[in-house]
C-alpha cells in the first residue's frame, strides 16, 4: 500500500512538474511573439507611411499628419511624367544585366574552387578574401579616373556601372562554394565516366541540384546595383540621362525642389520597393536554404 502511495506521490510530483513547465513556457514564448510584434510594427511603420504619403493629393509638401485628406493617384501619374521613368529603366538595366552576368562568373568561380585541385589555390582563396575586406570607397577615385578616360561618366554612366559591378564578381565565391562543397563528388565522377564534358557536368548535374544556391546569388546579384546610390552618385552626377533612380529621387530632395516633389518622392519609393519585394516573398524558401546551405562547409 505504501509503495502505490510513493508511486501516486511521484506521479503528483511529475505532473505538476510537467504542467509548470508548459506554463513558463507559454509564458516565455507569448512574451517573444509581443516583442517581435512590437519590433514589426516599429519597423513597418516608416513604410507604411510612405505608402499613405504617396496617395496625398490635397499638398505636395511635408505635413504634420499621416492619413491623407484627398486620395488619389495624381503622385503616381506625374511620377512618369518626370525623369523618373528613365532613371527606373536605368536602374532596371543595370540590374537585370549584371544579375546575369555576375550570377554566371561567381558560379563559374564557386564551381572551379570547390571541384579543381590547382598550384596556388588556397593563395588565391585567401588573397580574394582579404581584398574583399577593403572598403569600395578605397578605390572610388580611380574607378572614376578610368571610367572617365573610357568615357563611361555621366551620360554613360550605365555601362560604366555595368562594369564596376561585374568587375570583380569572381570575389564573392564562399557562399557558392560552401554549397557546391555539400554536393558528393562522385556525381561529378560517375557523368564524367559517362562522357560528360565539365561544362556539362555543371549545367546539367550541379546546378540543377544547386537551385537554392543559385536563386540566391541571382537576388543579391540584382539588389546590389538597384539600391546603389554613393558611387551611381559619383559617376553620374550632374546629368540626369545617366542617372540610377537613386540618384535621381535624391535630388529631389534639395531645398528648390522638395515643397513640389516630396509626395512624388513617396511614390517613387513605393515603385522602387515593389519589385525587390515581391521577387523576395516569392523566392524567400530558395534564399534562406542558399544562406544556410552555403555556410556548411567552406
Amino acid at each position: 500500500m505504501n509503495n502505490e502511495n510513493t508511486v501516486m506521490e511521484n506521479g503528483q510530483v511529475r505532473l505538476k512538474r510537467h504542467m509548470g513547465l508548459k506554463a513558463s513556457n507559454t509564458i516565455a514564448n507569448t512574451i517573444i511573439y509581443i516583442i517581435l510584434i512590437v519590433m514589426s510594427v516599429i519597423w513597418l511603420l516608416p513604410f507604411v507611411f510612405i505608402v499613405l504619403q504617396s496617395f496625398r493629393c490635397e499638398s505636395t509638401w511635408q505635413v504634420g499628419y499621416v492619413v491623407p485628406q484627398q486620395w488619389g493617384l495624381d503622385n503616381y501619374i506625374n511620377l512618369w511624367k518626370s525623369d523618373f521613368k528613365k532613371w527606373y529603366l536605368n536602374t532596371f538595366i543595370i540590374a537585370l544585366v549584371v544579375a546575369v552576368l555576375q550570377t554566371i562568373i561567381v558560379l563559374c568561380m564557386s564551381y572551379t574552387l570547390s571541384r579543381f585541385r590547382f598550384k596556388m589555390r588556397s593563395t588565391l582563396m585567401r588573397l580574394m578574401l582579404i581584398l574583399g575586406m577593403f572598403p569600395g570607397m578605397l578605390t572610388m577615385i580611380i574607378l572614376y579616373r578610368v571610367l572617365k578616360d573610357l568615357g563611361l561618366t555621366q551620360a554613360n554612366a550605365v555601362p560604366g556601372l555595368i562594369l564596376v559591378y561585374i568587375a570583380s564578381s569572381g570575389m564573392g565565391y564562399y557562399v557558392s562554394k560552401g554549397f557546391f562543397d555539400t554536393i558528393p563528388k562522385s556525381l561529378d565522377e560517375a557523368a564524367r565516366v559517362d562522357g560528360a564534358t565539365r561544362a556539362q557536368v555543371l549545367t546539367k548535374i550541379i546546378l540543377p541540384l544547386a537551385k537554392p544556391i543559385v536563386i540566391y546569388t541571382v537576388l543579391t546579384a540584382f539588389m546590389g546595383p538597384w539600391g546603389d546610390f554613393v558611387f551611381a552618385r559619383y559617376v553620374s552626377f550632374g546629368t540626369s540621362a545617366g542617372m540610377n533612380v537613386a540618384v535621381g529621387m535624391y535630388n529631389w530632395l534639395n531645398l528648390d525642389q522638395i515643397g513640389a516633389r516630396y509626395t512624388m518622392f513617396c511614390a517613387g519609393g513605393v515603385i522602387v520597393a515593389i519589385p525587390v519585394a515581391v521577387l523576395f516573398m516569392c523566392l524567400q524558401k530558395y534564399y534562406v536554404e542558399g544562406v544556410t546551405g552555403g555556410a556548411v562547409k567552406g
